[in-house]
């Protein structure tokens, strides 16, 4: 991107990098896990006195329990940011501004951890609240001392001023990543800016579903098929592919990087805990995009609480009929099965009686959603997320075929669905990154154009240095990401992980489209500029998936057993 060098910050200099940078990044991260280790400690003395979690107690004491999941997100966090910058310095690609992004970020969090972190806008959690006492924080201070200059005013500019002369590039900082991977990501950029970017924000104001021939391009990529087995028609890619295609195509516009989400959660499913003939009859057609899915899960009186879900399913000769409410499903007008949960067991009252049927459906439209007899509902009109749209989806003795209940034994549902956890916020983990970046490049490219007083905003250090918080925080979060994904593809138990990177994407996404329409000030808040759809679009993240609030509280859980 070129620029005029006079309307360079005149703070923006290249002496902005700490010496022996990796050095005290390893010692600020030793000092952050010590304080967490505190922290953990003195939070299982209180919820767990006898050495087992007591759920009142926890309950009680949400906000410490809250907080100590965003700090050992944090601690994460950087562990990955230092083992990104170790990859990159044994590549030698470890540049100046890849060391940017490494000291701002350590610098930052270190310096939240140490002051108070955001669980949201008006909620900071302390030290104080950790059960951490000032002799113990002050401690982390002189240990993280060095790093803790490291976000300073002089740093964020000469990043930005490196931004500037990267010639456009969608990410700003070498990701890592191999290059199969790079591959896929240049294929995916390029499919977002030549198909996606330029009718994004039409699709957004008109409130109209994705035109299938877009849906049918993607097909023909792959996307729906990413992490099938090649066996089942699939790629057989890993979980780290489908992170950069959502990644890329959420840059686009959000609604075209979840259309994957619908069959990744169908086949993780099916692959995990459907039959032989299940797995036979549904995965070609999810992998080919002939076969769209759409998860019946929610219900109005439910939320989170997925273990009281009330709709039913009776047994009627060799078949199903399933009776009750849903809500907030997404694409499920023009889709030709859905994942439904739904109560089989008599007498149960939690996850226990809870199965998963494959219920076949005839794909409907815009006039006319659900046309199978049984099947009712209606368009939920949102801010955001658009493109597939939101529906409420009633049974009112809906049939479904005994040969689609998953893996054809009862009680199995939440178990299954538990299974599909880990994929899935990995995936909207993914997601937010690219959110997060479109807000980036929307923001940077606004700054750049727009003048005032003589000169562009990008010229103002407090608009550069918002561009250049964004630009870190996304490589925090990509890195999370990239590792839950990495964990998932070595078989290794990652919802912990998985989590945090959706917690902390979630919200850097929000941070990104917030600050990005505050550079575009006054235009921002018209519906003209695309980033008021962005940020409709980011503040979503924050609430599917699990909310905030409930992803803090898995995580604590797992952290406390």
């Amino acid at each position: 991107m070129a620029h005029d060098g006079q309307h360079l910050p005149a703070t923006g200099t290249a002496t902005a990098v700490l010496p022996d940078l990796t050095g005290t990044a390893e010692a600020a991260l030793a000092a952050a896990e010590t304080l967490y280790a505190v922290a953990l400690g003195r939070l299982r003395d209180t919820v767990a006195p006898d050495g087992k979690v007591q759920a009142g107690l926890l309950e009680r004491h949400q906000t410490q329990a809250h907080g100590l999941a965003w700090l050992a997100t944090y601690v994460e966090a950087l562990r990955q940011m230092r083992a990104w910058a170790g990859r990159l310095e044994a590549a030698g690609q470890l540049g100046e501004m890849e060391r940017l992004i490494l000291q701002i970020a350590f610098g930052e969090y270190c310096a939240q951890i140490a002051g108070g972190i955001p669980m949201s806008q008006g909620e900071m959690v302390r030290p104080a609240d950790l059960g951490l006492t000032a002799a113990e924080t002050a401690a982390f201070d002189a240990d993280a001392a060095p790093v803790l200059a490291g976000n300073s005013d002089a740093a964020r500019l000469r990043l930005v001023a490196l931004m500037r002369d990267n010639g456009g590039r969608a990410t700003f900082g070498a990701t890592g990543l191999d290059d199969d991977l790079e591959m896929i990501r240049a294929q995916f950029r390029r499919f977002a800016d030549e198909e996606v970017i330029p009718h994004a924000h039409g699709w957004h104001l008109r409130d109209a579903l994705i035109p299938m021939e877009v849906i049918g391009k993607l097909a023909e990529m792959g996307v729906f098929g990413l992490t099938i087995p090649e066996e089942y028609g699939g790629l057989g890619l890993s979980k780290a592919s489908m992170v950069v295609v959502s990644e890329e195509l959420s840059r686009g516009y959000i609604g075209v990087g979840s259309l994957g989400t619908r069959s990744e959660i169908a086949a993780e499913l099916i692959l995990c805990g459907g039959t032989p003939e299940q797995k036979a009859k549904w995965l070609p057609g999810l992998a080919s995009g002939e076969i769209l899915p759409t998860a019946v899960f929610t219900e109005p009186n439910t939320g989170s609480d997925l273990g009281s879900l009330r709709t039913r399913a009776a047994r009627e000769g060799d078949d199903w009929v399933i009776t009750g409410n849903k809500t907030w499903i997404t694409h499920a007008a023009r889709t030709h099965v859905m994942t439904v949960l739904a109560r089989t067991i008599p007498g149960t009252t939690d996850y226990r009686g809870l199965s998963m049927f494959l219920a076949e459906k005839t794909p409907g439209t815009d006039e006319h959603p659900f046309v199978d007899p049984g099947l009712s509902g209606g368009e939920i009109e949102v801010l955001g997320y658009r493109g597939m749209k939101e529906y409420t989806v009633n049974f009112d003795g809906f049939r479904v075929k005994g040969e689609n209940l998953l893996g054809g034994v009862e009680g199995q549902g939440f178990k299954q669905l538990m299974q599909t956890f880990e994929s899935a916020r990995i995936q909207t983990a993914a997601r937010a990154v690219g959110v997060a970046q479109n807000a980036l490049e929307l923001g940077l490219r606004y700054a750049e154009d727009r003048k005032q007083f003589g000169k562009p905003l990008i010229a103002f250090p407090r608009v550069a240095s918002k561009l250049a918080m964004m630009a870190v925080e996304i490589m925090v979060a990509r890195q999370l990401t990239y590792f839950s994904a990495w964990q998932k593809d070595h078989d290794r138990r990652c919802d912990l992980e998985a989590g945090m990177a959706k917690l902390l994407g979630a919200r850097v996404a929000w941070a990104a489209a917030d600050n990005a329409l505050q550079i575009h000030g006054g235009n921002g808040f018209a519906l003209e500029y695309a980033i008021s759809r962005v940020l409709c679009d980011a503040r979503i993240l924050n609430i599917f998936e699990g909310a905030a609030e409930i992803q803090a509280q898995v995580i604590a859980r797992r952290l406390l057993d």
